[in-house]
């Protein structure tokens, strides 16, 4: 194999094996989540929800987030939820979300 040949073997190897963790740790029904349910329930696919929870850093299981935790991944989730879905609002959010919480009510308390 000349230099380049190994190069694009080796580039190609790597574009594969980050594809394979991106791809896991985007997990379509994560077990603390219902994810195809929530995604029924706002209209969206389990995709479209995923894709968008993505970049959401919740609280570690067992804990409430902090208000300021909670701000700024709705900040970070509504919108992207409402270009799925432009009838996603908070309060439906919020519903939806609570709704498969294994400790019930949250949001708004």
């Amino acid at each position: 194999m000349t230099k380049i040949q190994v190069f694009i073997t080796t580039l190609m190897a790597g574009l594969i094996a980050a594809t394979s963790v991106s791809a896991a740790t985007m997990k379509p029904n994560d077990s603390n989540r219902p994810v195809a349910a929530i995604s029924a329930d706002l209209g969206i696919t389990s995709e479209q929800f995923v894709a968008c929870f993505a970049d959401v850093n919740p609280a570690p299981k067992g804990t409430k987030a902090s208000g300021q935790r909670d701000k700024m991944n709705k900040d970070i989730l509504l919108p992207c939820l409402q270009e799925a879905n432009s009838s996603i609002t908070n309060s439906k959010l919020d519903a939806v979300m609570d709704k498969y919480r294994p400790e019930g009510r949250v949001a708004g308390n």
